[in-house]
């Protein structure tokens, strides 16, 4: 949620911030409008209030204040019926009060861009930062994931599309195995590097939805059982973000470093047409998220802590990758900069995203009221919350069965697995 002190004292900068993303500025001076109505309630408030006191002195001075009462009672019975008034207007357009609109336009509002993102209004403009090993080379024609899977008997589309309809599988065998080994690795690897491992609910309220950001913009894209009032989560980022909301947590705490596995749902899983064989989108999928509360002078150098982590995953199953920094009209509603790894699928000739990391500065933490406070007297902060995949489980599977196979039909499994798997190949039945 933007902040409403921010879009007063640097409307310019709101403007260019939305303009970049290629959304019409104009909302900026309707919030401006708003708040100029809501102030000048505020102050008409204030002054009501202010001679409702001026009265009530002068009578507490007078000496017959019997006779001063009953003279100043019109007065003060109008000032009242003006207070109640102004009350209930300052209430209606309050920037802190749900429902009004004021704050329905601050809610509907994406983040700031950090200065640093580039320009560009779609995912053609994105930059390469750098990358990562060499794309491996056959002497045979690679074969796409799905088709490798299903020859090895581990990936089973058809049976899963009878099971749930399209976009979704089931592993089985080595597959299955393979699956869980990665998502233990990705914990394990997570907590070694100072990460507090969770195990969140995958179902949670309308309000924790909304507390980040999930449901201003992404409502329709959410599975969800309208007559408990849950949400089955997109991604674990939701609990985990939310896991501190409405706390004030000490500073010197800071960095705090959680990792989950979950399970994802979602509707919407990429443009019609796209991706919908194999792994790349299914509306269930599972992946280890990876969530940071910093300090908000420290939270870009979190940013690229966060994004490096998730990119020593794949420099140890040797997976050739590249960073990539997303334009300002391809970063997310809730992010203030975006970094996206994105892997080598063989198949396909080309790098595709496997993990986005991004700093959600103190957008999330307004809504979700997750603050720090740096000394015991002193003021209470928003928190800076940024959110990573490290990585997709099903996603760093269908790299590895293409990476790694073989002109016989089987996969070599990277190395650095061969513990959480107990085999190093997947080999044809039979």
């Amino acid at each position: 949620m933007l902040d409403i002190a921010t879009v007063r004292r640097e409307p310019d900068r709101v403007r260019r911030s939305s303009d970049r993303r290629g959304i019409d500025p104009a909302f900026v001076d309707e919030i401006l409008r708003l708040d100029a109505e809501y102030r000048s309630a505020l102050a008409a408030l204030e002054r009501a209030q202010a001679e409702k006191n001026r009265l009530s002195s002068e009578i507490g001075r007078a000496e017959d204040r019997s006779a001063a009462a009953a003279e100043l009672r019109p007065r003060l019975d109008a000032l009242a019926k003006t207070i109640a008034g102004a009350q209930a207007t300052v209430a209606t357009l309050s920037p802190d009060e749900a429902g009004s609109p004021l704050r329905a336009l601050l809610e509907e509002s994406p983040n700031l861009l950090d200065a640093s993102v580039p320009d560009g209004h779609d995912e053609s403009a994105n930059q390469l930062v750098r990358s990562w090993g060499t794309p491996r080379e056959f002497t045979f024609t690679p074969r796409p994931h799905w088709e490798i899977g299903e020859a090895l008997g581990i990936l089973d589309f058809e049976r899963a599309s009878r099971l749930s309809g399209s976009r979704f599988s089931v592993l089985r065998g080595a597959g299955a195995r393979l699956s869980r080994a990665l998502a233990q690795y990705f914990l394990d690897r997570a907590v070694q590097r100072g990460y507090v491992e969770v195990a969140p609910p995958y179902l949670v309220s309308r309000h924790t939805m909304w507390s980040t950001g999930q449901l201003t913009k992404f409502s329709d894209a959410m599975f969800r059982d309208a007559d408990a009032g849950l949400f089955m989560i997109p991604t674990a980022e939701v609990p985990l973000t939310a896991l501190h909301a409405g706390e004030i947590l000490d500073a010197s705490s800071f960095p705090r470093k959680y990792a989950a596995y979950s399970a994802c749902f979602r509707k919407e899983a990429g443009a019609a047409g796209k991706d919908t064989r194999g792994l790349m989108r299914q509306h269930q999928f599972e992946k280890v998220e990876l969530v940071w509360l910093a300090l908000p002078e420290s939270s870009f150098e979190a940013l690229e802590a966060l994004i490096n982590d998730a990119a020593a995953l794949l420099e140890e199953l040797g997976l050739a990758y590249r960073v990539i920094a997303l334009c300002a009209g391809d970063t997310g509603f809730n992010a203030a900069k975006t970094y996206d790894l994105e892997v080598w699928v063989p198949s396909a000739g080309t790098y595709r995203e496997i993990s986005s990391c991004s700093n959600c500065t103190d957008f999330q933490a307004r809504r979700a009221e997750i603050r720090l406070r740096r000394e015991p007297t002193s003021k209470p902060e928003l928190v800076h919350t940024l959110n990573g995949s490290g990585l997709a489980v099903g996603r760093t599977l269908l790299a590895i069965l293409e990476h790694g196979q073989q002109a016989d039909g089987s996969v070599v499994i990277p190395e650095a697995l061969h513990p959480y798997t107990g085999f190093s190949r997947i080999s044809p039945p039979g």
